[in-house]
């Protein structure tokens, strides 16, 4: 493997990292995007099969993943303790940004009414579970269980493109402690967040891999409904009427959230052409 292939897929690797650690980006998407996706599914639905194959040229993607997943960690966790509601607001504003884009991939094997149908019902049910936690005021406390769920929502993150880690944890409360844990490599929280990923790559990595290839349509408009409604759940409504400013503050960050994801995409669609141009 040439030094210049190396380079290119560390910094790959390293912006993959960024898009799981990073709100409102997922680090399946940009695998996707990188080209790469099918190569981890492969890899995950059959280890064995593809060891020899697969994990060499993924090894330096895996390197970089690393590096912009803590590097940036420490960053993110420092912002979402510091500055809660603008943070989580440049966040909604990226998932709104990048809804499009996860529309757009998501008919690319065209639409029926069984997709349709899929992103509505993905949608109310989270919602509804969602507000019934409020409703009920459950109180969620991190601990080895809910650490191997955030294990959970990591490998499936990966496994489906679109789905951040964020959007699935943000909503329990459990992606700061999640962030703050990781970069502080508390193995308190790393070996049940081990465990649950293991588990989950164990039992779905096949099974989302078949899934994909025989329903893609379905299955994709299913993680858009899952995108919209996690998204709903976290806007800080309190923080927009505790004050003008706190509010101006925060439709500024939406926007602004909104504009880097409006950037992200084009960028996407230009390193795609480049890239297939290139191999």
């Amino acid at each position: 493997m040439k030094l210049t292939h190396i380079s290119i897929k560390l910094l790959q690797g390293t912006l993959i990292g960024l898009g799981g650690v990073l709100p409102g980006i997922s680090g399946g998407t940009l695998c996707a995007v990188f080209g790469i996706y099918k190569d981890i599914v492969e890899l995950m639905a059959n280890p064995f099969g593809r060891l020899k194959t697969h994990v060499p040229k993924l090894i330096p993607v895996g390197i970089g993943a690393m590096i912009g997943f803590i590097g940036f960690g420490n960053t993110l966790a420092f912002l979402l303790e510091k500055y809660p509601a603008p943070s989580i607001c440049v966040f909604i504003g990226l998932t709104v940004g990048m809804i499009p884009a996860l529309l757009k991939e998501a008919g690319e094997q065209g639409r029926s009414k069984a997709s349709y149908v899929s992103m509505v019902l993905a949608m109310v049910i989270l919602l509804a579970l969602l507000i019934s936690l409020k409703v009920f005021k459950v109180c969620i406390m991190p601990n080895f269980v809910w650490y191997m769920i955030c294990g959970v929502c990591l490998t499936i993150s990966v496994l489906v493109p679109g789905l951040g880690v964020s959007t699935l944890l943000m909503p329990l409360g459990l992606y700061r402690p999640f962030v703050t844990g990781l970069c502080s490599m508390d193995f308190k929280m790393l070996i049940p967040l081990n465990i649950g990923s293991t588990v989950t790559l164990i039992l779905l990595a096949r099974l989302v891999n078949k899934l994909f290839q025989k329903h893609y349509s379905v299955a994709f408009h299913g993680i858009v409904g899952v995108v919209i409604a996690a998204t709903i759940m976290i806007i800080p409504f309190e923080s927009f009427g505790s004050s003008l400013a706190g509010a101006s503050v925060n439709i500024f960050c939406i926007g602004s959230g909104i504009g880097v994801a409006f950037i992200l995409n084009v960028f996407n669609r230009k390193f795609v052409g480049s890239q297939n141009e290139m191999y």
